[in-house]
């Protein structure tokens, strides 16, 4: 009988391991995955920001080239 309670309480205390360990694991992962969105959306937040003076230059070198060749 006491060797029933023994191998239940070690099966206890490895499942409790087994799923704490898994739990802890799975939680970096999902924390360094976050990390790394994080990263991807602040490239493309800095690519968003520069977009608009891009556009601003192509219309005013358009422009340019269009008053060269009027000048033409």
């Amino acid at each position: 009988m006491q060797t029933d309670i023994i191998v239940a309480a070690l099966s206890l205390i490895g499942t409790l391991t087994g799923s704490l360990g898994g739990i802890l694991v799975s939680s970096r992962l999902t924390n360094y995955r976050l990390e790394q969105l994080e990263r991807k959306v602040d490239r493309h937040n800095r690519f968003a920001e520069r977009m608009p003076v891009v556009e601003e230059q192509l219309k005013n070198t358009e422009r340019r080239l269009t008053e060269l060749e009027n000048d033409r």
